[in-house]
């Protein structure tokens, strides 16, 4: 027991540490891009030599996946949320579109250009799928009059992203066309295409959403 004590204050500061070192990678991020994280401009920042800071991420791709792994986290939670109190496919674009305004540069880093030589393991595909599984959810709540269309055949046999949702093919079409859709849309806002335009992005963004709602589309 008093080992259990003697390492509880450890691990409290090595929680604490983890959680200032993202915290500069999210800044870091924010103002050169993911593709320039860098461990050793970190530990500078924090006072510390590189070699102590590696004890807490063994090294940038380390450090990237707890980042990615904290944003599928935080977006699944919010998607799982906001289903348990009922919204529909429209609530979810609009929790989508809410959750990447709070912090684009976490949402850049799901969805935008991936960062070359990184490859996220396997547990983030997962936490992936837990988003896609509400996305389906939500799709096959839809009263569907779609006709079949020839990707629906495609589809059929090429579903394995729907990780064992039990959706047919128009609705896994459906969520597909859904999720690029409001993904593009999201995108051009976040990266600033639509500025100067002299439209307004939240009702084009919910005019995407009457369209991509209708039952007969």
């Amino acid at each position: 027991m008093a080992d259990t004590g003697a390492k509880a204050p450890r691990e409290r500061y090595r929680t604490q540490v983890r959680s200032e070192i993202k915290q500069h990678a999210w800044e870091q991020i924010a103002s050169a891009g993911a593709s320039a994280l860098s461990l050793n401009a970190i530990a500078k920042r924090m006072g510390m030599s590189g070699p102590a800071l590696y004890r807490y991420f063994a090294g940038r791709d380390d450090l990237l996946t707890e980042l990615i792994r904290d944003a599928y986290r935080s977006l699944a939670d919010t998607f799982r949320a906001a289903a348990d109190s009922g919204a529909d496919l429209a609530g979810l674009a609009h929790a989508l579109r809410g959750w990447a305004l709070e912090d684009p540069q976490r949402y850049f880093l799901m969805y935008g250009t991936p960062v070359p030589g990184y490859h996220a393991p396997d547990d983030v595909t997962l936490v992936a799928n837990e988003i896609m599984q509400v996305l389906l959810d939500a799709c096959a709540a839809l009263e569907l009059h779609d006709e079949r269309a020839p990707f629906d055949e495609h589809l059929e046999s090429h579903r394995e992203w729907a990780a064992g949702h039990s959706a047919p093919a128009p609705v896994l079409r459906r969520a597909l066309a859904f999720w690029a859709r409001v993904h593009g849309v999201l995108s051009l806002e976040l990266a600033g295409h639509f500025a100067g335009m002299g439209f307004d992005a939240a009702l084009f963004f919910e005019s995407e959403l009457h369209e991509l709602t209708r039952a007969g589309t």
